[in-house]
């Protein structure tokens, strides 16, 4: 049997095409890698460029000429293995726009953000378990402390997943870490404090199997609730405001003597319209 001129025509095209490559979407460019801040003695600038979104969130009033200014708060310092963290928030006058972690591998002579800024959100406690396991704990803080969260790590604090306490479900959000302890590699326990004005027990307790990734609620309480073996503030680390240079200084106790290891502008670049 002789293939008509129409078959095999219809066997070229598909032949052709089974020799065509296949087209695959081109790839995206990757995020760019975040700023690197020198310590070169003075205090360093974080960078901060104000958005319109920002200031809508915000709900600020900024002008050409009479721009919003905007600060840097650190609140928290720690250190795991040879990386030391410290963690904070940008805010307005009266309103918190980001958190800030940053960590520095090299002893403070160069630092980046070692986890993308959360809007509205601050971070205030630093804790490691052991030498990859840790957390920096923070919360909502816009309009009121709401939805805690914890940013969990099990590599020493070179990668963070971000761990919301209250599930999806849950009709009241607001509160704050009051107490927390990692008791081991999987086991944690913290309280929450909903505040005065709750309509529900005001303090409760919750528990995570599996070092922080999720959470259960174990106990609710008229009265404040205690961890075993909470977490203890640092001794060895800590943050001072310097008045003179209106800047943080992230310093380390060694003896009775404390060392800088990196200093922070307080003041950043202000919000104004876009333009």
């Amino acid at each position: 049997m002789h293939a008509t001129p129409v078959f095999l025509g219809l066997i070229l095209t598909f032949g052709a095409m089974a020799q065509d490559p296949v087209q695959t979407a081109p790839a995206l460019p990757a995020p760019p890698p975040p700023p690197v801040l020198e310590n070169t003695g003075k205090p360093m600038k974080l960078p901060f460029q104000c958005s319109e979104e920002d200031i809508h969130f915000a709900g600020l009033s900024c002008e050409e000429d009479e721009p919003c200014p905007i600060f840097l708060e650190l609140t928290a310092a720690g250190e795991v293995g040879s990386r030391i963290l410290a963690g904070g928030n940008i805010h307005a006058e009266s309103v918190t726009l980001y958190s800030v972690l940053l960590a520095s591998d090299d002893a403070g002579h160069t630092w980046t953000e070692a986890h993308e800024r959360i809007r509205g959100a601050g971070l205030d406690h630093i804790q490691f378990f052991d030498s990859e396991i840790g957390w920096v704990l923070g919360q909502e803080l816009f309009p009121i402390p709401q939805d805690p969260f914890l940013l969990v790590t099990s590599d020493g604090g070179k990668s963070w997943r971000r761990r919301t306490i209250f599930d999806e479900n849950s009709e009241n959000r607001f509160g704050s870490i009051q107490q927390f302890a990692l008791s081991g590699k999987k086991d944690g326990t913290l309280t929450i404090d909903r505040g005065r004005r709750s309509i529900e027990d005001r303090y409760v307790l919750f528990e995570s199997p599996d070092g922080g990734d999720t959470w259960t609620l174990k106990q609710e309480s008229t009265k404040p609730l205690a961890v075993k073996n909470a977490a203890a503030p640092r001794t060895d680390w800590r943050i001072r405001i310097d008045g003179p240079t209106k800047s943080f200084h992230v310093e380390h106790r060694q003896g009775t003597r404390w060392t800088s290891v990196g200093a922070f502008s307080v003041k950043l670049d202000p919000c104004k319209p876009p333009g």
